[in-house]
């Protein structure tokens, strides 16, 4: 049964208690289609309208948000940070699926692959599967695209070259990957994150097109085609000759995708509230309100946390600037953050605590449990002003604050972009915490370029960040955490610049250790936990949920933890799609039909 529609002043009264996001930053107004003129009037002829303009039938289009924070502008697979909403997924896609809620892997345009020895990896392709334009996807597709990495430097995954000796064509439909050093944990996250390109249309583009063009027209192998965009949008319309139709009897539902560019929370609310759109990924405070009040709301869990966790939000100190370069110091905060405060009062129970180590639930296994009982951390503030006085920290003037061993002055600041509304309330809390065992630091809010300057140049102090998402091994998260050499500017993790070869070494070694050799993984990410729990280089903090409401006016049968249900991650946002959100598609249903 369809759910009643909240009045407009119940709406309000919701989105009242939300504060807005960040504005989306302007660009550059697409190019309208050109329009014509018949031979036998001189009047030219209406323009056709613009995307924003044309009404589809509801109940076959499917509208999402929560990805775009800007006009669409690039449908670029190798700009992963800012292509349009759908570009890899959707249009382009990879050679597995990876599913991180079943830790299972899913044969996409590969139909397998295996490793033939210890450092050679033979790929099979799909027969039959075909781009867009109607041209074939074969073996030179797929060593064109690894060949962009030898041949252009400044594409992004150029360093595998460092690693991978030769990608060789055996037949049409045969890959052979020859290594000098394999590095098994990237190699298999390469294999579901890499989108494969068209030769055909790519192997003219110059280095800078290939890297930062706009590549408009894209054309794929998925199940939808570009249709059209505007500054509000992005359109994509069915691929009627999608190869999984056939091959996998699997057919995605909607026959268009529109996904609305972000504007602010409230807006997004209100727009989930009134079936404007289907499937929001916005951070939507309140949802349990809605969920449980007969709102026609759905999410994940149909109970706090309400949502899958998909990152880590991680204190991060500057390891370079005093006090934070004492470990001692970087202790104490560990215990002055009242984490609870934060996942019961500023996010009503939509996000769970994390674990001292940081590792996501799906990683549990990997977490030494006898290590974290020993060495963990949790809200004490008697124990962190214990481990401040012990290192020095002394309140000689009497002014509340500590100073520091030498006798200096301690005034430190923590910065989260503005607008971050749950941020900016966390770090109020993280500051009151810090202030109650004698430590002076206070919030600041610039806007994000401020925010991301300062962090990748490691001009902050304190600073929160979630960059590392959930994925198909614990050896992205150490690689972020880790990420070396530290350099003058940091743009991939490692932003508190902590230096220990140690550790950098053991990321090294577990990239190497195959992903079938849990026992080995595990030893390794143990040295690991014990290298982060003992200097304290940032302080995990609480899971971020991976933001999902669903509305069921047009459309039903959505991903949800319940065990008669698809459990598929219900996400739109960059590098999800290839996670099993594809997936998702195929299962929707028209509520009509449902009924």
């Amino acid at each position: 049964m369809r759910k009643t529609l909240l009045s407009l002043a119940s709406m309000l009264a919701i989105t009242g208690v939300l504060l807005a996001a960040c504005a989306a930053p302007a660009t550059e107004t697409p190019q309208s289609p050109a329009s014509s003129e018949e031979e036998t009037a001189p009047e030219v002829a209406a323009p056709e309208p613009a995307a924003s303009d044309l009404v589809y039938e509801r109940s076959e289009t499917l509208y999402t948000s929560g990805t775009q924070w800007g006009p669409p502008t690039n449908w670029n697979p190798m700009v992963t940070w800012g292509y349009a909403m759908g570009t890899v997924g959707l249009c382009y896609e990879t050679l597995f699926l990876y599913d991180p809620l079943t830790d299972e892997y899913t044969p996409w345009l590969a139909a397998s692959g295996e490793w033939t020895s210890d450092n050679v990896y033979e790929l099979k392709l799909r027969e039959g599967i075909n781009w867009s334009d109607g041209e074939a996807f074969t073996a030179e597709d797929v060593v064109f695209t690894f060949d962009l990495g030898k041949k252009f430097p400044s594409v992004q995954y150029s360093p595998m070259w460092d690693w991978l000796e030769s990608v060789e064509q055996v037949d049409d439909y045969t890959v052979q990957f020859a290594f000098s050093d394999p590095l098994y944990q990237e190699w298999t996250n390469f294999l579901y994150t890499r989108a494969m390109l068209p030769q055909h249309l790519w192997e003219n583009k110059t280095e800078e097109e290939v890297v930062s063009g706009a590549n408009e027209n894209p054309v794929g192998t998925g199940p939808y085609l570009y249709e059209t965009h505007d500054q509000d949008r992005m359109v994509w319309i069915k691929n009627d000759n999608w190869w999984a139709t056939e091959q996998l009897d699997l057919e995605v539902a909607p026959k268009r995708i529109v996904d609305i560019v972000n504007g602010s929370n409230s807006v997004a609310l209100g727009l989930i509230l009134q079936g404007g759109i289907d499937i929001g990924n916005n951070f939507l405070p309140g949802i349990a309100t809605l969920v449980n009040g007969g709102y026609g709301v759905q999410t994940y869990y149909s109970e706090p946390p309400y949502m899958i966790s998909a990152n880590t939000a991680w204190l991060i100190m500057n390891n370079t600037i005093a006090p934070m370069d004492d470990p001692a110091f970087r202790k104490a905060m560990a215990y002055a953050i009242d984490v609870n405060q934060i996942v019961e009062v500023v996010y009503g129970n939509i996000v769970r605590a994390a674990n001292p180590t940081g590792l996501l639930p799906n990683w549990d296994q990997y977490i030494d449990k006898d290590l974290v009982e020993e060495m963990g951390f949790s809200y004490d503030p008697d124990e962190a002003r214990s481990i401040l006085a012990e290192a020095g920290y002394v309140d000689n003037d009497g002014d509340g604050f500590v100073e520091a061993p030498d006798g200096s002055a301690i005034e430190l600041s923590i910065v989260v972009p503005n607008g971050w509304t749950d941020w900016m309330e966390s770090v109020r809390v993280i500051a009151s915490g810090a202030q109650a065992v004698g430590i002076n630091l206070e919030p600041k809010f610039p806007d994000f370029g401020g925010y991301a300057d300062a962090r990748n140049g490691g001009t902050y102090e304190m600073a929160i960040v979630n960059d590392a998402q959930i994925s198909n091994t614990p050896w992205t998260y150490y690689d972020w955490i880790f990420q070396e050499p530290i350099q003058e500017t940091m743009t991939n993790g490692n932003y508190q610049r902590y230096e220990n070869p140690a550790a950098f070494d053991l990321v090294v070694q577990l990239d190497k250790t195959p992903v079938d050799d849990v026992a080995q993984m595990q030893e390794v990410i143990s040295e690991l936990q014990r290298i982060q729990l003992t200097d304290m280089p940032l302080i995990p903090l609480w899971y971020n949920g991976l933001w999902s409401q669903y509305n069921n006016t047009i459309w039903t049968n959505w991903p949800s933890a319940e065990a008669d249900s698809p459990n598929y991650l219900p996400a739109t946002w960059r590098g999800y799609w290839n996670m099993g959100s594809l997936l998702m598609l195929t299962e929707l249903q028209p509520a009509e039909a449902a009924e």
